[in-house]
Order: structure tokens, then sequence, then C-alpha cells
């Protein structure tokens, strides 16, 4: 299967301005529908929602594109170029977990997040991200599946971990391999959570499925 996700960003570009609709028809609220009026239609059968103030067409097949597209309609337009969607969040967006209550945002710890903390419905970790760590979809930033794996195995309890794991190593255009996240984790520095991840791992290695 080819891979339909992005080459990862090096550089992070700002996202498109366009609030009311996105790709295939994704509607939030702006010039064309209010949220009552989107709410309203959800309602009637209409239109669908993906996420929050995230709506579509009934039978629209929701791809990680509009995952993030919809994502990123609950992070502020000002910071949504400053933040990288991460942890299982972004697993979410690559359809390997159920929807987030809270957004989870990385911000690179060269960046000034001071301004960021009263961001409402999301949770700001501080992290350190290298270049092929990120890409770019729906306008949004989101962590690269390999560094996606590896965070929800060093920060995500085991019981929502597992399945969001074995799903992530189980969808080839995501390019997860066990071997190659079992290295990314041994050549994490010294953390407090090294050792359970390297836990999760075996169970995975045990029972694959």
């Amino acid at each position: 299967m080819a891979n339909s996700f992005p080459a990862p960003a090096n550089s992070w570009p700002a996202a498109s301005g366009r609030t009311d609709i996105g790709p295939a028809e994704l509607y939030s609220p702006g010039r064309v529908f209010s949220w009552p009026e989107l709410q309203a239609m959800a309602a009637d059968g209409i239109l669908s929602q993906l996420y929050q103030r995230g709506y579509m067409l009934p039978g629209t097949a929701a791809t990680p594109q509009l995952r993030a597209r919809a994502a990123s309609f609950a992070v502020p337009p000002a910071i949504r170029q400053r933040v990288v969607a991460g942890r299982m969040t972004a697993a979410w967006i690559y359809g390997c977990a159920g929807e987030p209550d809270r957004l989870a945002l990385l911000v690179d710890a060269t960046r000034r997040v001071s301004s960021l903390r009263s961001t409402r419905g999301c949770t700001l970790h501080e992290v350190r991200l290298g270049p092929f760590d990120v890409v770019s979809l729906g306008g949004l930033m989101v962590s690269s599946p390999l560094r996606t794996a590896l965070d929800i195995a060093l920060h995500v309890d085991a019981e929502r971990a597992l399945p969001a794991l074995r799903k992530m190593l189980s969808t080839p255009e995501l390019d997860v391999r066990l071997r190659l996240l079992t290295l990314a984790v041994e050549a994490t520095p010294r953390v407090p959570h090294k050792k359970a991840a390297l836990e999760k791992l075996a169970a995975l290695r045990a029972q694959p499925g």
C-alpha cells in the first residue's frame, strides 16, 4: 500500500486561514454556517460531527487529514504553528485510538510556552522534537507515526497504550515496526518510564494480536 502520509516537515507552516470548509467538505463555524446551525444540521442528520466543531457529510470517510483538520478547529489560530498534536491525540488522528477528551499538544522545548499555558481543552507537553518527528496533516502539525508510538509507549498507561500500539503496528501505511520502536525506546535517555515502556513492547511481542 502506498504511503498516504506526507514527508516529515522540517519547517512548520502556518495552518490555513479558512475556518468554514476544510478538506473533503469538512465544516466548522465560520463564514458559511454558525455553530448552532451546524449543530442543528447534525441533529437533523444532514451532517455528522467528527470532533468538537468539525462536521462532515454523512458517509464521508474519516481520514487522518480530516481528523487533523477537525482537531485544528479546537486549537486557537494564533498558536497552531507553534504546537504539535501528539500522543493519544495523534493516535486518534491516525485512526488508532478513540476520540480524545482533551487534545494532547507537544511544544518544542526551544519555543516559548508561557503564552500557551491558558489554552483551553488542551494538555501541553514540553518536549524536544527533531526534524523527522513532525508531519503536516490537514493544516495541523502532528507527531510522526514513529514518534507518536514512542511517546505512547513512554508516557501512556498500558491499558490505553497497548491497543493503540497494536493498531499502529498493524496499519501498514504508518510503517511503524516493533523492532524499530524498541530501538527508539532503548535509545531514549534515562527517563522514569523507560522500563515500563520496554515492558509494554515485550507484551506486544508476546501477544501481537
